[in-house]
């Protein structure tokens, strides 16, 4: 049982309860614990056996083998989805980012690059009704 058990307790810490439930069936209980408050509760599922100490001897390895195999296949596709989901993140915020310098580059580029002839004077640029009365 506990060579079974090896590879998850490499990952986390495993309460085991043992406990009889009549006058010949026991049950053992596998509780993986958590090791970050917002890790995926299906990394923490309990793991519950019941039958006669024969049955346990004779099975509980076998099936606590497969609950490893399974918990940590799970922690791995979870672990590669969050990184392929970061990395997708990271390149959208990039390509928003080249996609907004492009964009300010040509509005600059656009913009007029000679200002504006200053031989006009401020009368000349506002003209009323009466300007040629001034004159």
């Amino acid at each position: 049982m506990f060579v079974e058990l090896m590879p998850l307790l490499g990952e986390r810490t495993v309460m085991i309860t043992v406990s009889r439930t009549s006058q010949n069936s026991i049950r053992v209980n596998l509780i993986p614990s958590r090791k970050k408050e917002d890790e995926n509760a299906g990394l923490t599922t309990p793991l519950s056996f019941s039958g006669t100490p024969e049955e346990l001897d004779r099975e509980l390895g076998s099936s606590l083998a497969s609950y490893v195999d399974e918990n940590l296949r799970l922690q791995t596709t979870l672990t590669e989805a969050k990184a392929e989901m970061e990395a997708a993140a990271k390149a959208a915020r990039d390509q928003a980012r080249a996609k907004a310098g492009q964009n300010a580059k040509k509005q600059e580029d656009a913009a007029p690059k000679e200002p504006a002839p200053e031989s006009a004077t401020p009368t000349e640029q506002n003209m009323t009704l009466f300007a040629a009365e001034r004159k």
